[in-house]
Formats: structure tokens, C-alpha cells, sequence
């Protein structure tokens, strides 16, 4: 497929309004519109759904996700030479994209949306994991999105889905693996970007779950993981000592063994700590 619509190649996209990547706002355009179509694909069924992206650059995810037949798709760009460039998306997709030039860390996207709503995007690498915590960590649950299909940096990719014992679990694992089914769909070399980035990408999606996998108070298991995992090397009853003077006999109350290190504790096991500090 060398192509997914009537609109030219990214290449020339780029070249007529000048977009090479800016290393300040984290860019590293993907023009293989083969490619952007796998990842939009990857975000399941789009034919109802609204679609949020961030960072979209010339369009070459946007343009997979209207061809993948997005109902609709709210792009927010920051880099002002982008937008003409997404205007010609939009005129070749009438009422179907809706592109605004702003933060994404500023911006309240169901000002735009209507659900079901997915979010789709090669997210700036300098802004990614700060979006993905946001979006994993509402005031309340189930979210006002339905899944989260979002490349990052590949070591990024490797801890959302991290598993207890590995050396890169850790926070980010238990407050996405805590709310969502989360897989690495996809992984992309460094020359499938211009510019090449020094490390591969990976394309991670996210399931929301209807309630959290396991009952916990959201602000008393981020406190507990936080703490755990700011000093992994210590041993739990160490490292956690300042949370309770019985901290020992709470962590056996919860199953674990005081000598264990936050790597090796469970998901559930942070849960059922959590449950026991709270009572």
C-alpha cells in the first residue's frame, strides 16, 4: 500500500511547508503510511468512536486513523508549522478532524469529544509518560476513554508492561497494569523515524478496565508505591518505615514478607497493603 488516501506523501508534506523536527518539542516524524495505518489499526475499532490525538506532526497517524474510518479525530498541536499541513487533511476528510494549535498539557479535550472515545498518538517523547500518568490517574473511574494505543520511547513501553521482578518494573507498571489490560503491540526501529531517535520505539495499548483489577484507595496505593519504589534496594520494612511504626506486622498482615524489595511485590500484594495501612 503506497498510499492511504489522495493526499501527497509525507516526504513532500514535509518539504513544502518545512517541517524538518524539532529536538525542543520532542519530534520524530514516522512517514511510512504504511506504518501509521498498522498503528491506527491497532487502536481497534474506530468506525464509533472519537479519537484524541496528541503531537500529530504532518498527519501521518491522522491520516491512517481517518482511513481506518475514525468518526472523528481531535488532533492538538503545539508546533504552529504544523497546521497547514493539517488543514490539508482536513479539507480532503470534511467534518471529520478538528485540529487545535496549543498545549497539550493545557487543553481539556471533552470540551471537543463525544463518546466513545479512544486516544491514538506518537506522543512527544518529552511529554509522553506525563500524559499517559494523567490519562491512568482521573478522579474517577472508568475513564472518558476506552483504550490508549501510544508509542513511546521503547524503554517507556517496557515499563508499563513490566512484570514483578524485572529490573524496570516499577510505578508505572502497577498505576497502568492496576486500571488497564496493557500489551507492546508494536516495535519500530530508530530509521523508521526522520530523524532517527538513538533508541527503538514501541507502540503500547492500553484497555481500560470497567473498575481497578484488584479494591484499593487510589491515593493510598500511589503513596505506598511511590515510597516502595523510591528506595527499591532498601528492604520493604525500610523503605516504609515511615509510613506506619507497625509497618512489619502490616506487611505480613498483607501477605508479604518485610524483607521482600518493592520489585518483587505483586500488584495484588501493593493492593492488599494498601487495604491494610487504610484500616
Amino acid at each position: 500500500m503506497s498510499t492511504i488516501d489522495s493526499l501527497p506523501p509525507l516526504r513532500e508534506v514535509i518539504a513544502t511547508h518545512q517541517l524538518s523536527a524539532r529536538k525542543s518539542l520532542g519530534q520524530n516524524f514516522l512517514l511510512d503510511l504504511n506504518l501509521t495505518a498498522k498503528i491506527a489499526r491497532q487502536a481497534g475499532d474506530l468506525a464509533d468512536c472519537d479519537v484524541l490525538e496528541i503531537g500529530p506532526g504532518p498527519g501521518g497517524l491522522t491520516r491512517g486513523l481517518l482511513a481506518e474510518g475514525a468518526r472523528r479525530v481531535l488532533a492538538v498541536e503545539k508546533d504552529s508549522r504544523c497546521i497547514a499541513a493539517l488543514q490539508q487533511i482536513q479539507a480532503a476528510y470534511p467534518g471529520r478532524l478538528q485540529v487545535i494549535e496549543g498545549d497539550a498539557l493545557a487543553i481539556d479535550p471533552l470540551a471537543h469529544l463525544k463518546p466513545p472515545i479512544r486516544i491514538a498518538a506518537n506522543l512527544p517523547y518529552n511529554i509522553g509518560t506525563e500524559l499517559l500518568v494523567r490519562w491512568l490517574t482521573p478522579p474517577d473511574w472508568p475513564p472518558f476513554w476506552k483504550s490508549l494505543t501510544l508509542m513511546f520511547q521503547r524503554e517507556v513501553a517496557e515499563r508499563i508492561v513490566a512484570q514483578p521482578g524485572s529490573k524496570v518494573y516499577g510505578r508505572l507498571a502497577i498505576l497502568a497494569q492496576w486500571r488497564c489490560d496493557a500489551r507492546i503491540v508494536m516495535s519500530l526501529p530508530p530509521e523508521a523515524f526522520t530523524p532517527p531517535p538513538k533508541i527503538s520505539s514501541a507502540v503500547v495499548h492500553l484497555n481500560a478496565l470497567a473498575r481497578p483489577r484488584y479494591p484499593a484507595n487510589a491515593d493510598s496505593l500511589s503513596r505506598v508505591v511511590a515510597m516502595a519504589f523510591n528506595q527499591r534496594r532498601k528492604m520493604l520494612r525500610s523503605a516504609l518505615k515511615g509510613i506506619a511504626p507497625d509497618i512489619e506486622d502490616r506487611l505480613r498482615a498483607a501477605g508479604l514478607k518485610p524483607t521482600e524489595r518493592a520489585e518483587q511485590v505483586s500488584l495484588e500484594g501493593f493492593c492488599a497493603l494498601a487495604r491494610i495501612l487504610d484500616s
